[in-house]
Protein backbone atom coordinates (compact mmCIF):
# COMPACT_ATOMS: atom_id res chain seq x y z
CA UNK A 1 0.00 0.00 0.00
CA UNK A 2 1.14 3.48 -0.84
CA UNK A 3 2.04 6.03 2.01
CA UNK A 4 -0.88 7.16 4.35
CA UNK A 5 0.33 10.27 4.35
CA UNK A 6 3.40 12.76 3.00
CA UNK A 7 5.13 15.66 3.78
CA UNK A 8 6.42 16.92 0.64
CA UNK A 9 9.44 19.63 0.30
CA UNK A 10 7.99 21.78 3.90
CA UNK A 11 8.88 25.44 4.67
CA UNK A 12 7.77 26.97 7.55
CA UNK A 13 9.05 30.54 9.24
CA UNK A 14 7.32 32.59 11.53
CA UNK A 15 7.31 36.37 10.65
CA UNK A 16 11.37 36.27 9.12
CA UNK A 17 12.51 33.56 11.25
CA UNK A 18 12.70 29.94 8.62
CA UNK A 19 12.44 26.72 11.13
CA UNK A 20 11.83 24.40 8.21
CA UNK A 21 13.69 24.22 4.81
CA UNK A 22 12.37 21.77 2.65
CA UNK A 23 11.67 18.88 4.95
CA UNK A 24 9.86 15.45 3.09
CA UNK A 25 8.66 12.40 4.96
CA UNK A 26 6.46 9.92 4.57
CA UNK A 27 4.40 7.11 6.45
CA UNK A 28 3.41 4.05 5.68
CA UNK A 29 0.89 1.92 7.16
CA UNK A 30 1.25 0.38 10.31
CA UNK A 31 4.58 2.13 10.40
CA UNK A 32 5.78 3.69 13.68
CA UNK A 33 7.98 7.09 12.83
CA UNK A 34 9.82 8.75 15.16
CA UNK A 35 11.22 12.56 14.80
CA UNK A 36 14.05 12.95 16.67
CA UNK A 37 15.62 16.27 17.34
CA UNK A 38 16.05 19.42 19.92
CA UNK A 39 13.94 22.33 21.56
CA UNK A 40 13.26 24.48 18.83
CA UNK A 41 13.84 22.47 15.85
CA UNK A 42 10.35 22.55 14.51
CA UNK A 43 9.18 19.09 15.40
CA UNK A 44 6.25 20.11 16.66
CA UNK A 45 5.54 22.54 14.29
CA UNK A 46 6.17 19.30 11.48
CA UNK A 47 3.34 17.28 13.44
CA UNK A 48 0.96 20.30 13.51
CA UNK A 49 1.06 20.62 9.28
CA UNK A 50 0.39 17.17 9.21
CA UNK A 51 -2.63 16.87 11.46
CA UNK A 52 -3.85 19.96 9.27
CA UNK A 53 -3.61 22.64 12.49
CA UNK A 54 -1.25 24.67 10.41
CA UNK A 55 -1.56 25.39 7.36
CA UNK A 56 0.53 28.69 6.77
CA UNK A 57 3.53 26.84 4.94
CA UNK A 58 4.76 26.15 1.71
CA UNK A 59 5.00 22.26 -0.02
CA UNK A 60 2.35 19.82 -0.22
CA UNK A 61 0.20 17.59 2.86
CA UNK A 62 -0.57 14.77 0.85
CA UNK A 63 -3.19 12.32 2.42
CA UNK A 64 -4.40 9.12 0.98
CA UNK A 65 -7.53 8.72 -0.78
CA UNK A 66 -7.89 5.51 1.56
CA UNK A 67 -7.53 6.93 5.01
CA UNK A 68 -11.14 7.97 5.93
CA UNK A 69 -12.45 4.82 4.19
CA UNK A 70 -14.44 2.71 5.94
CA UNK A 71 -13.18 4.32 9.22
CA UNK A 72 -13.69 7.65 11.00
CA UNK A 73 -12.00 10.47 11.28
CA UNK A 74 -8.80 9.12 9.61
CA UNK A 75 -6.11 11.14 11.66
CA UNK A 76 -5.69 10.89 15.78
CA UNK A 77 -3.94 13.64 17.64
CA UNK A 78 -2.31 13.36 20.99
CA UNK A 79 -0.90 16.14 22.98
CA UNK A 80 2.04 16.80 25.31
CA UNK A 81 -0.73 17.36 27.87
CA UNK A 82 -3.44 15.57 28.27
CA UNK A 83 -6.16 18.73 27.25
CA UNK A 84 -8.83 16.88 29.18
CA UNK A 85 -12.37 19.16 30.37
CA UNK A 86 -12.09 18.92 33.94
CA UNK A 87 -16.12 19.24 34.26
CA UNK A 88 -16.71 16.06 32.13
CA UNK A 89 -15.99 12.72 32.97
CA UNK A 90 -13.26 10.23 31.90
CA UNK A 91 -15.98 8.82 29.79
CA UNK A 92 -17.06 11.99 28.51
CA UNK A 93 -13.89 13.25 27.48
CA UNK A 94 -13.42 10.12 25.43
CA UNK A 95 -16.01 10.00 23.01
CA UNK A 96 -16.15 14.28 23.68
CA UNK A 97 -16.68 14.52 19.49
CA UNK A 98 -19.66 12.68 19.40
CA UNK A 99 -21.27 14.74 22.51
CA UNK A 100 -24.67 13.23 23.96
CA UNK A 101 -24.49 10.65 20.83
CA UNK A 102 -21.17 8.90 21.28
CA UNK A 103 -20.69 5.40 21.53
CA UNK A 104 -20.77 4.17 25.12
CA UNK A 105 -19.63 0.45 24.05
CA UNK A 106 -16.90 1.78 21.96
CA UNK A 107 -15.65 4.23 25.05
CA UNK A 108 -15.89 1.23 27.66
CA UNK A 109 -13.69 -1.33 25.01
CA UNK A 110 -10.96 1.88 24.83
CA UNK A 111 -11.19 2.63 28.60
CA UNK A 112 -10.13 -1.12 28.72
CA UNK A 113 -7.89 -0.85 26.40
CA UNK A 114 -5.73 1.69 28.08
CA UNK A 115 -6.11 0.07 31.30
CA UNK A 116 -9.48 2.49 33.25
CA UNK A 117 -11.88 0.23 33.48
CA UNK A 118 -14.04 1.28 35.63
CA UNK A 119 -12.83 4.87 36.03
CA UNK A 120 -15.68 6.13 33.15
CA UNK A 121 -17.31 7.98 35.87
CA UNK A 122 -14.22 9.72 37.57
CA UNK A 123 -13.24 13.51 36.91
CA UNK A 124 -9.85 14.49 35.67
CA UNK A 125 -8.62 15.89 38.95
CA UNK A 126 -9.03 12.44 40.53
CA UNK A 127 -6.65 10.42 38.40
CA UNK A 128 -2.56 10.77 37.92
CA UNK A 129 -0.89 12.40 35.07
CA UNK A 130 -0.32 8.60 33.35
CA UNK A 131 -4.05 7.83 33.54
CA UNK A 132 -4.72 11.50 32.46
CA UNK A 133 -3.02 10.65 29.12
CA UNK A 134 -4.36 6.73 29.05
CA UNK A 135 -7.71 8.83 28.62
CA UNK A 136 -6.28 11.17 25.97
CA UNK A 137 -4.93 8.26 24.39
CA UNK A 138 -8.17 6.75 24.28
CA UNK A 139 -9.63 10.09 23.16
CA UNK A 140 -7.25 9.87 19.80
CA UNK A 141 -8.48 6.49 19.31
CA UNK A 142 -12.27 7.01 19.61
CA UNK A 143 -12.49 8.29 15.97
CA UNK A 144 -10.85 4.97 14.91
CA UNK A 145 -8.02 6.62 12.79
CA UNK A 146 -5.69 4.51 10.57
CA UNK A 147 -2.71 7.39 11.83
CA UNK A 148 -1.96 8.72 14.76
CA UNK A 149 0.05 11.76 15.72
CA UNK A 150 1.78 12.11 19.04
CA UNK A 151 3.67 15.29 19.86
CA UNK A 152 5.98 14.58 22.91
CA UNK A 153 2.74 12.39 25.18
CA UNK A 154 4.48 10.69 27.99
CA UNK A 155 7.43 13.80 28.50
CA UNK A 156 5.73 14.45 31.64
CA UNK A 157 5.18 11.49 34.04
CA UNK A 158 7.74 9.19 35.44
CA UNK A 159 10.14 6.85 33.90
CA UNK A 160 8.57 4.04 34.88
CA UNK A 161 4.81 5.04 33.91
CA UNK A 162 6.67 6.23 30.94
CA UNK A 163 7.45 2.82 29.93
CA UNK A 164 4.29 1.51 30.55
CA UNK A 165 2.93 3.66 28.11
CA UNK A 166 5.35 3.59 25.08
CA UNK A 167 4.54 -0.12 25.52
CA UNK A 168 0.85 0.44 25.35
CA UNK A 169 1.08 2.33 22.34
CA UNK A 170 3.12 -0.20 20.47
CA UNK A 171 0.40 -2.68 21.56
CA UNK A 172 -2.16 -0.77 20.73
CA UNK A 173 -0.53 0.29 17.26
CA UNK A 174 -0.43 -3.07 16.34
CA UNK A 175 -4.54 -4.15 17.25
CA UNK A 176 -5.90 -1.43 15.61
CA UNK A 177 -3.24 -1.59 13.38
CA UNK A 178 -2.32 1.90 13.29
CA UNK A 179 0.31 4.29 11.72
CA UNK A 180 1.84 6.64 14.07
CA UNK A 181 4.27 10.17 13.35
CA UNK A 182 5.95 10.73 17.04
CA UNK A 183 7.82 13.43 18.27
CA UNK A 184 10.33 12.71 20.76
CA UNK A 185 13.73 14.64 22.25
CA UNK A 186 13.92 10.74 24.37
CA UNK A 187 16.62 8.62 22.12
CA UNK A 188 15.81 5.33 23.92
CA UNK A 189 12.14 6.19 23.11
CA UNK A 190 12.52 6.97 19.60
CA UNK A 191 14.40 3.84 19.33
CA UNK A 192 12.33 1.39 21.19
CA UNK A 193 9.39 2.35 19.67
CA UNK A 194 10.17 3.36 15.89
CA UNK A 195 10.92 0.98 12.90
CA UNK A 196 12.58 4.54 11.76
CA UNK A 197 13.91 7.45 13.24
CA UNK A 198 14.25 10.85 11.35
CA UNK A 199 16.63 13.37 12.96
CA UNK A 200 15.96 16.84 12.10
CA UNK A 201 18.50 19.75 13.13
CA UNK A 202 20.09 22.59 11.71
CA UNK A 203 19.26 26.40 11.39
CA UNK A 204 16.75 26.27 9.56
CA UNK A 205 15.90 22.58 10.17
CA UNK A 206 16.53 19.84 7.75
CA UNK A 207 16.39 16.03 7.99
CA UNK A 208 20.02 15.61 8.85
CA UNK A 209 19.54 11.33 8.78
CA UNK A 210 17.12 8.73 8.88
CA UNK A 211 17.86 5.78 10.69
CA UNK A 212 16.30 2.52 10.52
CA UNK A 213 15.71 0.00 12.91
CA UNK A 214 15.36 -3.32 11.82
CA UNK A 215 14.35 -5.41 15.18
CA UNK A 216 11.40 -7.26 15.65
CA UNK A 217 8.47 -6.91 18.59
CA UNK A 218 8.88 -7.32 21.84
CA UNK A 219 11.80 -5.69 21.73
CA UNK A 220 14.84 -5.48 24.73
CA UNK A 221 15.46 -2.22 25.46
CA UNK A 222 19.12 -2.88 26.92
CA UNK A 223 19.90 -4.66 23.15
CA UNK A 224 23.30 -4.10 22.01
CA UNK A 225 21.55 -3.13 18.64
CA UNK A 226 19.38 -0.13 20.12
CA UNK A 227 22.49 0.95 21.60
CA UNK A 228 24.80 1.14 18.86
CA UNK A 229 21.34 2.51 16.73
CA UNK A 230 21.20 5.37 20.05
CA UNK A 231 25.17 5.89 19.43
CA UNK A 232 24.49 6.98 15.88
CA UNK A 233 21.90 9.07 16.46
CA UNK A 234 24.21 11.25 19.39
CA UNK A 235 27.46 11.47 16.87
CA UNK A 236 24.69 13.01 14.01
CA UNK A 237 23.02 15.13 16.58
CA UNK A 238 26.57 16.35 18.04
CA UNK A 239 27.90 17.02 14.46
CA UNK A 240 25.18 18.83 13.63
CA UNK A 241 25.57 20.96 16.08
CA UNK A 242 22.59 21.21 17.92
CA UNK A 243 22.66 19.30 20.65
Amino acid sequence: MSALLKLQNIHKAFADVRVLEDVSLSLAAGEVVSLLGPSGCGKSTLLRIAAGLDQDYQGGLELNPLLNFGRGSGIGVVFQEPRLMPWLSVAQNVGFADGWVADDQWIEQLLRDVGLHGRGEALPKHLSGGQAQRVAIARALYGKPQVLLLDEPFSAVDAFTRMKLQDLLVELAARYEIAVLLVTHDLDEAFYLSDRVLILGGTPSRLQRELAVPLTRPRDRRSAELAYLRGEALTELYQSHVL
